[in-house]
């Protein structure tokens, strides 16, 4: 693998193989992402919430995405997002462009949007 770094966004298990295989296709979130429509996101699933900045554990790459769209969250996006309610004030990011890491791969989760870098 060649030198190279890309943003990653962590998620709680069982959300990024739902991601992976296409079957949630919106992340909710209480902030907007700084994120270009075409640009890369890597998928990183983590078994805990990570509340703290500067918060990290272990996690694995099982996905590659584009956000193509950022929106108020409506009751309307619950089964996309896989969620079990709606509250107001968050926004979907829609998913696009999934690609599955496979097999996935071991790799550090941290909060917000954050770069990974590898040798």
């Amino acid at each position: 693998m060649n030198k190279g770094s890309m943003k990653a966004l962590s998620v709680v298990a069982p959300s990024g193989q739902l991601i992976a295989t296409g079957k949630k296709t919106v992340e909710v979130r209480r902030w907007l992402p700084d994120l270009l429509p075409e640009e890369d996101l890597l998928i990183v699933e983590n078994l805990n919430y990570l509340t703290k900045d500067g918060d990290e554990e272990s996690g694995m790459a099982v996905a590659v995405v584009n956000i193509s769209s950022v929106r108020p969250f409506t009751p309307d996006d619950i089964p996309a997002a896989c969620a079990s309610s709606f509250e107001g004030g968050w926004f979907a990011w829609e998913i696009s462009n999934v690609r599955q890491v496979d097999p996935a791969i071991n790799t550090r989760a941290a909060r917000k949007i954050y770069t990974l870098e590898w040798d």
